[in-house]
């Protein structure tokens, strides 16, 4: 599997924060890229889901009112 392509970025830390990591041998450019991952996987659920908030609401009326659909084929 390729290695992703890196870009450099200047970040300004907490410097306490940033000398607690060191201390820990924490990798500091990991940590932040684990972050803004998660930050923006996060950031696109929230996103996905005002977008199709209208339709999960439908859905779930139409549950509350006829059941789960093909609930008479469910084995448990």
């Amino acid at each position: 599997m390729p290695q992703p392509l890196r870009k450099p970025a200047n970040l300004s830390l907490d410097s306490n924060l940033v000398s607690q990591a060191r201390d820990l041998n924490i990798n500091l450019s990991r940590a932040a890229e684990e972050g803004i991952e998660r930050a923006v996987r996060s950031e696109r659920e929230r996103l996905w889901r005002i977008e199709n908030a209208e339709a999960i609401e439908a859905s779930n009326k139409y549950v509350e009112e006829h059941g789960l659909p093909l609930a008479k084929y469910r084995q448990f």
